[in-house]
């Protein structure tokens, strides 16, 4: 315990006059228990220096304890200073350094989109900070890939530290190595970099095409995850074989049901030699320890979203990895911004920020209430708000849904909710604001579709519940029921393109403006191109719809109209309920 209030005294500052309340933070023990430290009794004791681990010329050098300190994060998804912000991340970091452990940080993954910092920058922004802060290793998540391949790749350039992968290739070919080995303290450990395959179709599908629509890249997904385990397998042994103590698994998996065989549990439980899964992609706070395919427990670890957590996995020489768990901070105030933290990252970060400044901070409408992606009471165990935008119907997904049917003029408008990332706090709207909530920039489009194409696409969307997927539909001009006591019978190919349903269908009584849908009438739809025509969340439904309009307008620019135009700047009553208007109903 005396370890982890030292990272903690190391987070704070002396805290301005006439600030009475200072939030907990919650430390997910490794026994999966959550205990609370009340930090206000601790503010002034700090001895907050700023400076990156050896940064103070003057101080005298840690004496070293011989241990390793591996920190681990996952899904910034651009919140630079959200959670405990990067600037936090470098303080934690020079806390472990001052008490004598030897650190290594790395990233798991869906780094460098997410916001408007990320958008406006392609990502180049956030790989600038990523720098400052010092990360030692990363692997690439589904949405390392949304400014296209090329960027991608020259984003890793841009990167002072390796990416790798075992699972990502071009024309059969490794992008990257699929591990590395660092030593440290005389100990060699090993990261073994993997990312889900359903990158693929949680990315736009066509930057993984050549310009013939055929693909070129791939995750070595076969639907059965044999190939992805086999791979996996070969690079644990050959990292072994290289003389690895410690193997750690770096995965951008996640622990969501429908995306089996791609979790990391399926990569445990059918692989050996793995020490510590350091996993991300499904933004959770799980700790979970499973038994590999001998028999052996291995810890999963998952830190969160935008730096609500940071995981960590301490090794000894004597007996290797000794435990792996994660600090959270289940708090909406920012612990850079409540605690001063000021160091080399803190003004990295501001740097980066006003560049875009002028841009993202302008004030241009107003909200009676949140407009949300999560559940507005529920916790998970470590205390952060549960999202359920990607299985519920919420008052932002009507908002959207509406403002593609509205400004675009269709009789239906539709949003997938993988798509809608961030919520808007009641009071002030800003352009930044905006955009986080669609920092994807995808274009809108209007499509012709029979009354069928838009059953089999919703009915893909609805395939996983209870649980959450990104291609859960929120609608506009229409309503439908989803009965999850029906088995999907939703197919997919080994690419997760849907081929089709068969069987009882889940979605029923679907009406359009107060009436039946009619499988064989034809209406206009509105969306984004992700979804309408790119088969993004492998949606494939509109194959084979007639394109009436490719608006040129991205979906943020559309957000943007209906609110301060249709809208006239104002977000009323009409979207007062953080469940929405009652357009979807699940029946349990």
């Amino acid at each position: 315990m005396k370890r982890l209030v030292g990272v903690f005294l190391a987070l704070i500052t002396l805290m301005t006059a006439g600030c009475n309340a200072v939030p907990d933070i919650n430390v997910n023990l490794p026994d999966g228990t959550v205990q609370k430290i009340d930090i206000s009794s601790l503010a002034g004791n700090a001895d907050v220096s700023g400076n990156a681990p050896g940064d103070d010329k003057t101080a005298e050098p840690t004496e070293k304890n011989g241990e390793v300190m591996v920190l681990f994060t996952s899904d910034i998804h651009c919140g630079v200073d959200k959670g405990f912000g990067y600037a936090g991340v470098a303080q934690i970091r020079k806390a472990m350094e001052d008490e004598g452990y030897t650190t290594i940080l790395v990233d798991d993954g869906d780094a460098i989109q997410g916001e408007a910092i990320g958008l406006l920058s392609k990502g180049e922004a956030i790989i600038n900070i990523m720098n400052e802060v010092g990360y030692d290793v990363a692997i690439p998540g589904n949405h390392e890939f949304d400014y296209g391949m090329d960027q991608f790749m020259h984003l890793t350039g841009l990167a002072d530290f390796p990416y790798i992968c075992c699972n990502f290739r071009k024309e059969g070919k490794r992008v990257f190595d699929p591990y590395i080995i660092k030593e440290a303290c005389g100990i060699k450990i090993a990261f073994v970099g993997v990312t889900t395959p359903e990158s693929i179709t949680k990315s736009t599908p066509e930057y993984f095409e050549n310009e013939k629509g055929e693909f070129i890249y791939d995750f070595m997904q076969d639907n059965t995850g044999k190939a992805l385990w086999e791979e996996v397998q070969k690079s644990v042994d050959s990292a072994r074989d290289e003389g690895a103590d410690v193997v750690y698994v770096m995965g951008h998996m996640g622990n969501v049901a429908s995306s089996s065989p791609y979790t990391y549990a399926d990569i445990i439980e059918n692989t050996n030699g793995i020490d510590a899964f350091l996993d991300g992609h499904s933004h959770d706070t799980d700790q979970v320890v499973m038994k590999n395919k001998d028999g052996r427990e291995v810890k999963r670890v998952c830190p969160g979203y935008k730096l609500n957590c940071i995981g960590y996995s301490r090794i000894t020489k004597d007996q290797g990895v000794v435990e792996t768990g994660s600090w959270s901070w289940p708090n909406n105030d920012s612990a850079v911004k409540l605690f001063e933290i000021n160091n080399h990252v803190s003004e990295k970060v501001t740097e980066e920020q006003e560049k875009l400044k002028d841009k993202t901070d302008t004030v241009v409408a107003e909200t009676e209430q949140e407009l949300t992606i999560y559940y507005p009471e529920e916790k998970d165990s470590s205390g952060n708000p549960i999202r359920m935008v990607r299985r519920s119907e919420t008052n932002l997904g009507d908002l959207c849904a509406d403002a593609f049917r509205i400004e675009l003029g269709t009789d239906i408008g539709m949003v997938n909710g993988g798509g809608v990332r961030e919520s808007i706090k009641k009071g002030d709207l800003t352009i930044g604001e905006i955009i986080n909530v669609f920092p994807f920039s995808d274009s809108g489009c209007i499509i012709e579709a029979t009354g069928q194409q838009i059953l089999d696409f919703l009915e893909w969307g609805a395939r996983s519940l209870p649980d959450e997927n990104g291609a859960f539909v929120h609608v506009s001009g229409m309503t439908y029921e989803i009965d999850t006591s029906i088995p999907s019978g939703c197919k997919s190919s080994d690419d997760g393109m849907c081929e089709g349903c068969e069987g009882e269908r889940r979605v029923r009584n679907v009406m359009v403006a107060d009436e039946p849908l009619d499988p064989s009438k034809k209406y206009t739809v509105a969306g984004n191109e992700y979804m309408l025509r790119k088969n993004g969340d492998g949606q494939t439904a509109f194959n084979e719809a007639v394109l009436l309009e490719n608006t040129g307008k991205s979906d943020n620019q559309v957000l943007y109209d209906y609110i301060v135009e249709s809208l006239d700047g104002h977000v009323g009553k009409e979207y007062a309920d953080p469940y929405g208007q009652g357009r979807i109903t699940v029946l349990e």
